[in-house]
């Protein structure tokens, strides 16, 4: 079974056309789930929806406690690219025995087949089957080990650190 954590990010964002802003509902994970036609068990949980830049420190404890507490020990968080490397040092630095993979999108799944979302969702759950224990960021087709990965700002992609 994949616990799938929901924290918000562009990932769940929505486009108001009135007012040109994005905003949150609610998750777009469920969907995401049924129309890749996913049949691996899995549950979903949605912790909050915000946006990366407004997550603290407190919020990202509220992750690592729920990702200490859920017995699934192959877990999938959705959440914003601006700070998802942030987070995953927040929780590599708790040494779970669990394989933690964090994914995001550029574009928002409600904005229809222009979003990387869907595709960045359904390579982190199969990463998250076939990964050992760690920490991991997933996007763009590859996955990352949490402190060897950098969002270049200028591309919108996510690339390797030379250590």
């Amino acid at each position: 079974m994949i616990r799938i954590v929901v924290t918000g990010g562009t990932f769940d964002k929505e486009y108001d056309m009135i007012n040109g802003r994005l905003y949150f509902n609610q998750t777009n994970v469920n969907e995401m789930l049924q129309k890749g036609r996913c049949t691996i068990p899995h549950a979903i949980e949605t912790l909050m929806m915000i946006d990366s830049l407004e997550m603290t420190d407190r919020d990202r404890e509220k992750i690592l406690n729920y990702c200490t507490q859920t017995q699934e020990e192959r877990i999938v968080i959705t959440h914003g690219t601006d700070t998802m490397t942030i987070t995953g040092e927040y929780i590599a630095k708790a040494n779970l025995n669990k394989t933690i993979v964090i994914t995001g999108a550029m574009i928002p799944y409600s904005l229809g087949f222009s979003s990387d979302g869907m595709f960045n969702l359904g390579t982190s759950v199969a990463f998250a089957q076939s990964l050992p224990s760690g920490v991991y960021i997933s996007m763009n087709g590859q996955y990352f080990e949490w402190n060897e990965v950098k969002k270049n700002k200028s591309t919108g992609y996510f690339e390797r650190i030379e250590n």
